[in-house]
């Protein structure tokens, strides 16, 4: 009896023995799976936190993605963003003003807009925005005319049709061309036609056109066949206005002064890139586009990015850097035709980020 218990007891214990080493097993198994997912699980959280890490930063472009904003993509496909430390979101307007006025709101961080607008903007409606880069540093809206046009100079116009897009801001810049040029402004025949400044100038129901983008109406006019001539503003009197530049509001910049620095930091990098790389550019800004709102044409962009090159620079002027000289003469202009009831202060109104 008692040997028959001894032999059950060791049955017994192997027994046990056998179980604890299967447990024992699967603990080593189930930690070694455990471990992988837990390698894994640390990975993915690195990234998370490094991800969470970036400052957000939003930016509204002034229309769909087009060649002036080739840059923004190169930054963005580059890395260039995450590298000082923002995760930008690229937006695009739904409404023309959207850039300005949502930047007021501080509804998004940065906004894409036109020089002159932004001060009237401010000067009228005391709109709380500021412009912190300026983009393209001198006027792309030129005065049109075909190509075998006998109007030579702006005085030319008298007794002539001008279509443009109702907008007061270019009755004033046509008005002050024709009298800078010696001629009669009253004698011009200026004819709202909207946006469609293209199709009024191919049909001949417009002698000229003024509103239009040498960077844009100009190539797509001669991609399509229909050359053109142009007449710059600057050499008739309009001062030279930043055509688009960077805005936010007093609040964001106050806010969230770093992330901007950070961003145009950044930005900069996109933009040497594309200065010295503009069919790479080019492509990533293509890879970009919205095509079932604003499809782009190759051709048009590489001209259009041709003409914006040296007037995003200047002798002496980085990119992005403005002036209070240049913005002085464009409120006293924007005073001068009524555009603005009161000048507002320089200081008050831009801010260089390198400073």
């Amino acid at each position: 009896m008692a040997g028959k218990n001894l032999f059950e007891m060791e049955k017994i214990t192997m027994g046990k023995w056998l179980k604890v080493g299967l447990f024992i097993l699967m603990l080593l198994v189930l930690s070694a799976c455990g471990g992988k997912d837990t390698a894994q699980e640390d990975k993915e959280s690195a990234a998370d936190r490094e991800d969470n890490d970036l400052k957000e930063v939003s930016i509204m472009l002034d229309w769909y993605p087009n060649a002036v904003h080739s840059y923004l993509y190169v930054a963005q496909e580059k890395g260039y963003f995450a590298e000082e430390g923002v995760k930008v979101d690229i937006q695009f307007p739904a409404n023309p003003t959207d850039p300005l006025t949502l930047a007021a709101a501080n509804k998004i961080t940065l906004g894409l807009y036109y020089q002159p607008d932004v001060i009237m903007a401010r000067a009228n409606e005391n709109l709380p925005v500021k412009t912190v880069a300026s983009i393209v540093r001198s006027p792309l809206n030129h005065l049109l005319v075909p190509e075998d046009s006998a109007v030579q100079s702006p005085k030319d116009l008298e007794g002539k049709k001008v279509g443009y897009p109702g907008i007061p801001l270019n009755e004033a810049i046509l008005e002050t061309m024709v009298k800078h040029d010696g001629g009669d402004f009253s004698k011009v025949d200026m004819i709202d036609v909207g946006f469609e400044l293209n199709s009024a100038l191919v049909t001949g129901n417009t002698d000229a056109v003024i509103g239009a983008y040498i960077n844009h109406e100009v190539p797509v006019l001669k991609h399509n066949g229909f050359n053109t001539r142009y007449f710059n503003p600057v050499d008739y009197g309009v001062p030279s206005y930043n055509e688009i530049v960077l805005v936010t509001s007093d609040d964001t910049w106050e806010k969230d002064q770093e992330a901007i620095q950070a961003f145009w930091k950044a930005a900069k990098k996109g933009y040497e890139f594309m200065k010295e790389n503009p069919d790479e550019a080019l492509a990533i800004l293509l890879k970009n586009q919205d095509k079932a709102n604003f499809p782009l044409v190759e051709e048009v962009e590489k001209e259009s990015l041709a003409v914006l090159l040296p007037r995003m620079e200047a002798e002496g002027a980085e990119f992005g850097s403005q002036d209070e000289k240049t913005f002085n003469e464009v409120t006293n202009w924007l005073k001068e035709f009524d555009l603005i009831k009161k000048v507002p202060k320089a200081s008050d109104m831009m801010v260089n980020m390198e400073e």
